[in-house]
Order: structure tokens, then sequence, then C-alpha cells
């Protein structure tokens, strides 16, 4: 457990809550420990999905400012790495991870949210990318991730404005995909994720590895890797299982076993 960053598992959801007053900056120490519970997140098996969440009032309102200003160039050459795994580490969870967004999610905070495989924020959160108006550009993963999930001219037009969009804007936009009360953003998440705490664990963990890695090369080579997580799946107790069920009992009704 770090000093900013825990995870609290309950129920086969893993919640990373990050816990750094006031706005949960995303400081070195903080992305260092973010890459720590990622770790962890992953290698429990009784972790089955994966909540992020910065609490009632705020997701995380951006990178830690303070500690990059006086930093050169050479420094951040260094440091640049770090940022960019430590958020990759969330990113390859292999269990699917929603981000639970309350308040402001900017900057490294909506590039933290973009890690997740999906989003729910409060109807009166606020997302954005406003890093050019300090006079850089997103360096967590916002260019590429934002990009790939809504598209280029609409990742344009946040990026190179840096502007602020409000929850309702950030649904037309795909940049998350509910909106519930701010009191009942956390609650929702967990939800959805507590319907895979006894799903087939492995079948899961190969449909997203199958799409991550997909829409990162060619349809052809998208197809080559699902073929492969396909077919691996009947070395799995759970393939049995399943389709046993379905033939005896139809859909729906299998008691997976995760291995």
């Amino acid at each position: 457990m770090g000093e900013f960053v825990r995870l609290e598992v309950s129920d086969g959801v893993g919640t990373i809550r990050l816990d750094r007053p006031k706005m949960n900056a995303l400081s070195e120490q903080v992305q260092e420990e973010l890459r720590a519970a990622a770790a962890e997140a992953t290698e429990r098996d009784d972790v089955k999905a994966v909540v992020i969440y910065g609490g009632e009032r705020v997701f995380a309102a951006g990178a830690d400012v303070k500690e990059m200003a006086d930093m050169s160039h050479v420094d951040m050459v260094k440091r640049s790495s770090g940022l960019t795994t430590a958020f990759t580490a969330i990113a390859r969870i292999p269990k699917p991870v929603v981000a639970a967004i309350t308040g402001y999610a900017l900057g490294g905070g909506c590039e933290l949210a973009l890690c997740a495989d999906v989003r729910f924020a409060a109807e009166d959160a606020v997302l954005g990318q406003p890093e050019i108006l300090l006079g850089i550009i997103p360096g967590a993963g916002g260019t590429q991730r934002l990009s790939r999930l809504i598209g280029p001219s609409k990742a344009k037009d946040l990026i190179l404005t840096g502007r602020f969009v409000k929850a309702d804007e950030a649904l037309a936009l795909g940049l998350v995909d509910r909106l519930v009360p701010a009191a009942d953003v956390y609650a929702e998440a967990v939800a959805w994720a507590q319907q895979f705490a006894h799903a087939a664990t492995y079948a899961v963990r190969a449909a997203k590895e199958a799409i991550d890695r997909g829409l990162e090369t060619d349809l052809e080579t998208g197809l080559e890797i699902e073929r492969m997580q396909f077919a691996s799946l009947f070395a799995t107790e759970d393939r049995a299982i399943g389709m046993a069920s379905f033939i005896q009992n139809g859909p729906g009704k299998a008691q997976f076993v995760g291995r």
C-alpha cells in the first residue's frame, strides 16, 4: 500500500484509490504507486475487475505542475518514460477496468481515465487535456489514447484548444460511457465490475487482449491475434464447463471456476 494510492479488494473487485489531497495531483510518487497498484491488481487472483477512483470530490486534476516547473529537458527525458509506462501499467491490467470519475479529470487525470476500459462519470464532472495552456502537450498517452477513443479530429479539438469538457459533452463525444448522479458514481462502477467476479477469467482476459492488441495493428494481424486467443481457451477448464452448461441448461448458467 502506497502513501497516496492503495488497492482495496472486496467481493472480487479491486479499487485503485487515489488519495492525495487536495486534488490528487499525479506526482512522480503517485505515478510509481499507480504502477505498483496495477501490478498487484494484475497478480492477485481474488481481483477479477478493477475500479479506479479518486474519491467523492475529484478524480485527478492533473500532473503536479509545481514538481515539473523546474525540470530541464534532460530531467524530463529521464522521467517521461517512467510517466508513460506507469500509465501503461494501468492500461495493461488484464482484467476489466472502469474509471469512476467525480469532479475534475484534467490533463494526467484525463489520461489516467483513458487507461480504463470504460468510464463512468458524475453528471457534474469536468474532463479535458489543458496541457497546451501550459506550453506543453499531453505526455501520458493523451494524444494517442484520446485519438483512438473519439477520433483524431475531436481529439485535436480538445488537445489543441485545451478547453474543458462538461460531462454531457464528454458523453456525446464518447469520452465517457455513462453519466450518473455524483453520489452514485462509485457504486455504479463497482456494480459494473462485480459482474466479472464469477466470469470465465481467462476468456475475459483473452477478449480484452485481443481487442487492445488488435487495435494496435492491421486487420489481418488482429484477426490472427483473435484466432490464437480463441484457440487457446480450449485449454481451459472454464471452456469445458461453459460448453457443457450451454448444452444442458442453455446460456448464462455456467458456474465458472476461473481456470
